[in-house]
């Protein structure tokens, strides 16, 4: 288990160094000088323009840039923004937890319900039901998060008026950040109130943000329970007399869960970068409306930082998906 552990990590090394590049480049890439952009239409002295340029090492060959980015890295520094002047890191830090909570409720989401429907829909194979969620899956994988968000606003909060439109928490009420994550900094509050809003203005963007996953959960799920069910060990369980609830759950599904987890995995980076674009429809205070704003503003420390943190992070998923699988498997060991 330990040569599998230090072989995934020593892939990881790599895998950052791609990141940091990747980020680097195409950041740069995108037309438009970002002293210029912050000038507006003022315009900027030119003497002025060289100092600020200097002072950012804009005025430096790109990879003269790249190497000092890296030393900055390997420092732990993420640099500072250059419109708020604070560090990258510790603005990181404030929002990432809204981002947290809106994947965690949207993946939670996806598997409480992908998984169980999924599961039955093999089970049933050929019937309505089978037929109706795999229609139904194919829609909600088909829908792209920016028309879906709008017309879910559209519907549930303009129409019906069942949920909020944005925000995380109703002006009325006021909650001590403690942890950064509302329904937690809401329930220690003890505020029914504050909990109910921070409810509903959550509500509406996990379902947004979750439909992606569900839908390839409950497909996936689907595929991999159908082949499952015909080994030979399936029809062993069910000669020996046990229960079909225990051989579906404990000896089927476990089995069909190494292809899902692989879903799963691929879908936290997924649904990271799918909040980029449900945070800004839902005015979600999270990383992700962080970034959009950074792009307008050209803001390259908190591109570039806020990027190479979230990739990391999709890399350590995919880690623990890894080790996952060896859990579920242990034959992927060797």
């Amino acid at each position: 288990m330990l040569r599998f552990l230090l072989r995934r990590v020593t892939l990881i090394i790599p895998t950052f160094i791609g990141v940091t590049f990747l980020s680097f480049i195409l950041l740069h890439l995108v037309p438009g000088d970002p002293i210029e952009v912050r000038a507006g239409e003022r315009g900027i002295d030119p003497a002025r323009l060289a100092e600020l340029r200097h002072e950012y090492g804009l005025d430096q060959p790109l990879w003269k840039q790249f190497l000092d980015y890296e030393v900055q890295i390997a420092h732990g520094d993420l640099g500072q923004s250059m419109v708020t002047r604070k560090t990258v890191w510790n603005e990181f830090k404030a929002l990432f937890p809204a981002t947290i909570e809106l994947t965690v409720c949207a993946i939670t989401f996806a598997l409480i319900i992908g998984l169980p429907f999924g599961v039955i829909a093999a089970v049933k194979r050929g019937s309505a039901f089978d037929y109706g969620l795999m229609g139904a899956a194919v829609t909600g994988a088909s829908m792209p998060i920016f028309w879906w968000g709008l017309m879910a606003i559209l519907v549930f909060s303009v129409a019906l008026g069942w949920t909020p439109v944005s925000g995380r928490l109703s002006d009325q009420y006021f909650v001590q950040q403690w942890s950064g994550f509302m329904m937690i900094d809401c329930w220690r509050s003890d505020d029914a109130g504050a909990c109910r809003s921070a409810l509903s203005h959550l509500i509406l963007p996990t379902c947004v943000l979750g439909t992606y996953p569900l839908a390839i959960v409950a497909r996936m799920t689907r595929s991999s329970m159908l082949e499952v069910l015909h080994e030979d060990y399936i029809r062993t369980a069910r000669a020996k007399g046990l229960m079909a609830p225990r051989v579906i759950i404990v000896h089927a599904l476990r089995n069909a869960l190494i292809p899902v987890v692989t879903v799963i995995g691929l879908s936290v980076g997924g649904l990271l970068s799918g909040a980029i674009l449900t945070e800004t429809i839902f005015s979600w205070p999270g990383v992700g409306h962080w970034l959009v704003e950074s792009i307008q503003r050209r803001d390259y420390p908190v591109l570039q930082g806020g990027t190479l943190v979230v990739g990391i992070l999709v890399i350590l998923v995919n880690l623990g998906v890894d080790l996952t699988y060896s859990f579920l498997n242990p034959r992927i060991r060797r």
